[in-house]
């Protein structure tokens, strides 16, 4: 018995389309960060990106539990003294609808060169139009395929 190691030309990535309304963003974000890692697919290989494309549309639209709309803030640093800025979820989702999927997402995967290219595969739309309509081959809605 030999261990299958999976090939380059092995790897073909597919494109999955996530309808986010009404989606809590949690659960959304650990569904995606699965397809990106690909952990569906039996020929996952932990140090290759095995993961699929995935396109994200109303992204305006997932919503928190509790309080987190209020009490959820973001943090970034200008790397200057007294630089530090924080931004709750509400004023996000006003100004950057995309980026708390994004922020979401890329929490859920690897902090090194191999989690930055996965995250490159995420596409994330505010409205349920998206550029990618040759790409994908059946858009499925409120799920993954």
């Amino acid at each position: 018995m030999k261990t299958y190691t999976v090939k380059s030309p092995d790897l073909k990535p597919e494109w999955h389309v996530i309808d986010a309304s009404g989606r809590i963003l949690g659960r959304l974000a650990s569904e995606v960060a699965v397809l990106l890692l690909g952990k569906h697919k039996p020929i996952y290989t932990p140090h290759l990106n095995t993961g699929d494309f995935v396109v994200v549309t109303n992204a305006a639209k997932v919503r928190v539990t509790g309080k987190k709309a209020q009490q959820k803030v973001y943090y970034r640093h200008s790397g200057y003294p007294g630089g530090l800025r924080s931004t709750t979820f509400n004023k996000m989702m006003e100004t950057h609808p995309t980026r708390a999927i994004e922020y979401a997402v890329k929490g859920m995967l690897p902090k090194n060169r191999l989690g930055r290219d996965m995250l490159k595969r995420l596409k994330v739309y505010s409205g349920d139009t998206h550029p990618h309509q040759a790409q994908v081959r059946k858009p499925t809605e409120g799920g993954a395929s």
